[in-house]
């Protein structure tokens, strides 16, 4: 046994009731985040949160853990900005060690495009209260002295932004935080239940549909990853997403000390350091549309070229394994929460490259949203009707390598 293992959890598992107040489809960060902030904040216990395989195993179980706020529209910083300050205070409220830690996050350019983009995101950051600095190549190899500033000879790193606060925390362990939180308050997790439809009474949705039984619900609400539009067709409601795959790989370990969380604007991939000291690798999702969860050996050649530009240790390095979650990305590269349009079934989705980061602010205010009736102010500008009011939240900087 070691620190990688939990030894503290208490996790109780039930039989499925008939019928809960919320069910909550997916089992990962953002449906346990909900169900724990329905109990913690709201008094809501009678919950039901129905997974199809086990607790953390879609995209919560299949991320990079990299937790920022540095984002390209006010509203979305200001969003990421209280979702990082949930991450920060997280361990101390749940008693659970989520391996969370400040880094700094890098942003390299190489082109005068790419600062004058860095100079503006520095700027908007900091106008909402972010802390982001531009740093020129001598600062970027004092944060980072692994760093080739040439880029092999072919990528000349010309400057950069620095996100200040951006961190990681260990991704499993945020899943079992809220799960055990959530459990301790009463909450059931019903793991290996698949969703095979949604029930209906009238125009309204009354409950789901489960290969274990039908399950009676006075709200409904969808938080899966990559199969979003199946459970949305059940209630009849179109959603604007598209879904692709996301690759990423890791290391063996590397002894010397790598601080920072890097990440290139322009060669959309990114690197840091795991609490074991794997180098963890990712980009960009794949640009065509899949449900595949099926790792390439394309992506490990192409991602690996260009890390070893930037950071050339790495070509010493030998890969561990690799792994592929499904991003659901929506029209506007935003997430969308709130109501759908049909009478009792919400939804959380959309979230592309940043569900993992989201968790605890996207949690906490599905779960006002739920108790209230009431749409929070500061999700107000995600809902789905945008796409019909045409107010769109453009924001590619959400994809997490732009």
């Amino acid at each position: 046994m070691n620190e990688f293992v939990e030894t503290l959890l208490s996790l109780t598992w039930h039989e499925p009731r008939s019928s809960y107040d919320v069910v909550i489809i997916g089992g990962g960060g953002h449906g346990l985040a909900t169900a724990y902030y329905l109990a913690t904040r709201h008094g809501i216990t009678n919950v039901a949160v129905v997974e199809a395989d086990y607790i953390g195993s879609g995209n919560s179980g299949r991320n990079t853990t990299i937790i920022r706020s540095n984002y390209g529209i006010p509203e979305s910083i200001r969003f990421y900005r209280h979702s990082q300050v949930l991450y920060d205070r997280l361990e101390d409220e749940t008693g659970c060690w989520i391996m969370h830690a400040t880094k700094g996050l890098i942003w390299l350019a190489h082109t005068e495009s790419a600062m004058r983009a860095e100079r503006a995101r520095c700027q908007l950051n900091n106008a909402m209260g972010v802390e982001t600095v531009l740093v020129d190549p001598v600062e970027i190899k004092r944060l980072c002295p692994q760093i080739d500033l040439s880029g092999g000879g072919r990528y000349p790193v010309l400057g950069a932004s620095y996100h200040v606060p951006a961190s990681t925390a260990r991704h499993d362990r945020v899943v079992w935080a809220y799960a055990q939180g959530a459990m301790e308050r009463g909450v059931h997790v019903l793991q290996q239940t698949a969703v095979t439809g949604l029930l209906r009474d009238g125009d309204r949705v009354v409950g789901v549909r489960t290969n274990r039984g039908d399950i009676a619900a006075g709200t409904v609400m969808s938080a899966v990853g990559g199969d979003v539009t199946t459970i949305a067709s059940y209630a009849g409601v179109r959603l604007p997403v598209r879904t692709h795959p996301l690759q990423a790989f890791v290391t063996n370990g590397y002894s010397q000390g790598f601080g920072p969380i890097v990440s290139d604007t322009e060669l959309l991939c990114y690197i840091s350091q795991t609490a074991r000291g794997q180098m963890l690798i990712g980009h960009e999702y794949d640009r065509e549309q899949s449900y595949s969860r099926q790792s390439s050996f394309q992506f490990l050649q192409a991602n690996a070229v260009k890390m070893s530009y930037l950071l050339p240790f790495v070509r010493n390095l030998r890969i561990l394994r690799q792994w592929t979650g499904r991003c659901d990305v929506s029209a506007d590269f935003s997430p969308i929460m709130g109501f759908t349009g049909v009478d009792g079934f919400v939804i959380t989705t959309g979230w592309g490259t940043w569900g993992f980061k989201a968790i605890p602010a996207g949690g906490e205010q599905m779960a006002e949203l739920i108790a209230t009736g009431r749409t929070p102010e500061m999700i107000a500008p995600f809902a789905l009707d945008r796409f019909a009011a045409d107010h769109s939240m453009a924001d590619q900087g959400s994809t997490g390598t732009r």
